[in-house]
């Protein structure tokens, strides 16, 4: 069987904004690109090195510091550990005559602002995030190395020419490639869908190693979360966006401090919940450290539903965390075999959207679901956001996105509750939304699909 599973510790990329499609993925491409000349003994060789990026990549890219990661990749950062103020403005400081840089961080080149060239008419036929780098000697008459990468979503490159192995199947005992199949193998087992994942997880990583994995992710979300919400000021590229997590936190800490002295009760939990999501997008539009779930353009989604489920659901706590983020994973994996996480792909509905349903169902499964109840919950979820766009306004992963994310952690919070009230059985299948999904990508027109030619993007004028 060729299965859907993909581990929680690769598909959730921990790197920085704004954009896990055109930050995160063009910086692997450059690292990769760089370690190949290292295993063709050519790296010594090198004088100069150029990339252009195609179709949304070249469209979007100034927006989301495309030009910035390959630079950084080239030097041999790498999105996990780096200090994103290394990253912010890396294109924008070379010289237009050319600045050192060292490869991989060691041999050193020449590199000029015009060596990275934008091209959002030319789109090649294996992803509409593409790149290719070119390595050149001093001579400069052809290039001594040539690779193209495709950015295929949430961090995740393919190099043109590889075939699409599936060598991990191998080390997983409980594959799946459908929700239908999922759910069948809950129902052999007597398990939940993140005990399916936990067992593929174990085969790979073990015991203490997918726990401190899905540990470390959690702390970073949370750290992204904290941050957001005690940062002030406005997000950069021009269009003047204010944060307003802090501003909301504020708020929130004076309501439920005045509730609490007069013994009142209001509900702040979907405002906190709100809260949450900002703060995480605003981290990440403002180039910080972020998480991809799976995607960084909806990475507020996940950590703001968890942030939820620790705060207000009873019991709540670590090991639930753990299950939170093993049954998204597992939602997630589907959703990415059988469509689409890429918003040049499939418009928003396959970052958003299934961002959405991973958190439905993740809440869902903390709260006591069934494995038909969870697959409900995502399915409600992915339904209500079929046919959404990416259409961000100045190629800026800001506006609609960081409110987006918001609403979306509301709709997923009431996508689980829906699904508990009833028993799992409902007439749209998550296999079948996930399929329409894809459809509607394939049918979606280019200008809807993050190269900022259409909706918002031309009606909203930029000041």
């Amino acid at each position: 069987m060729v299965t859907a599973f993909v581990s929680a510790l690769d598909l959730f990329s921990i790197g920085i904004g704004p954009s896990s499609s055109h930050t995160v993925g063009p910086m692997r491409a450059a690292t990769a690109f760089v370690d190949r000349l290292d295993e063709a003994g050519l790296t010594e060789r090198v004088a100069r090195v150029s990339c252009s990026l195609y179709g949304s990549l070249g469209a979007t890219g100034l927006g989301h510091g495309t030009p910035d990661a390959v630079v950084a990749g080239l030097a041999g950062l790498r999105p996990h550990d780096c200090d994103p103020d290394e990253v912010r403005g890396a294109w924008q400081r070379l010289d237009p005559e050319g600045s050192e840089l060292r490869l991989g961080g060691r041999h050193p080149i020449r590199l000029r602002p015009s060596d990275i060239t934008l091209e959002p008419r030319t789109r090649l036929p294996g992803h509409p995030n593409a790149l290719t780098l070119q390595a050149w000697d001093a001579d400069g008459a052809l290039p001594i190395a040539e690779e193209t990468y495709y950015s295929v979503g949430g961090g995740f490159i393919r190099r043109d020419g590889d075939p699409a192995t599936e060598a991990e199947a191998l080390r997983h005992p409980l594959p799946y490639s459908t929700a239908a199949e999922l759910l069948e193998l809950c129902d052999e087992h007597g398990v939940s869908l993140c005990d399916v994942a936990r067992h593929n997880e174990v085969a790979v990583h073990g015991e203490a190693g997918i726990d401190e994995g899905l540990d470390a992710i959690w702390a970073a979300m949370a750290e992204c979360v904290s941050h957001g919400l005690a940062t002030e000021g406005e997000l950069p590229g021009g269009l003047r966006v204010k944060r307003r997590a802090s501003q909301v936190r504020r708020q929130l800490e004076a309501y439920d401090r005045e509730e609490l002295e007069a013994a009142a009760h209001r509900d702040t939990s979907t405002e906190w919940l709100h809260a949450f999501a900002l703060a995480v997008n605003e981290e990440n539009a403002s180039g910080g450290r972020v998480v991809t779930a799976p995607t960084n353009g909806a990475a507020g989604i996940l950590p703001a539903v968890g942030h939820y489920y620790l705060r207000f659901v009873p019991g709540a706590d670590q090991a639930g965390i753990r299950r939170f983020l093993l049954t998204a994973s597992a939602i997630a994996s589907l959703v990415k075999k059988n469509a689409s996480i890429s918003g040049a792909e499939g418009g928003c509905q396959a970052e958003v959207g299934s961002a959405c349903a991973m958190a439905a169902g993740a809440l869902c499964a903390v709260l006591g679901g069934t494995p038909r109840q969870i697959e409900n919950a995502a399915e409600i979820a992915m339904e209500h956001h079929l046919g959404l766009t990416c259409d961000p306004v100045a190629g800026l992963v800001q506006v609609p996105c960081i409110e987006r994310n918001a609403i979306a952690a509301s709709t997923a919070v009431s996508a689980a509750r829906l699904a508990l009230h009833g028993d799992g059985t409902h007439l749209v299948s998550l296999d079948t939304v996930i399929e329409t999904m894809r459809q509607t990508g394939l049918d979606m027109m280019t200008k809807y699909k993050e190269t900022s030619e259409g909706g918002l993007a031309v009606n909203v004028i930029e000041c």
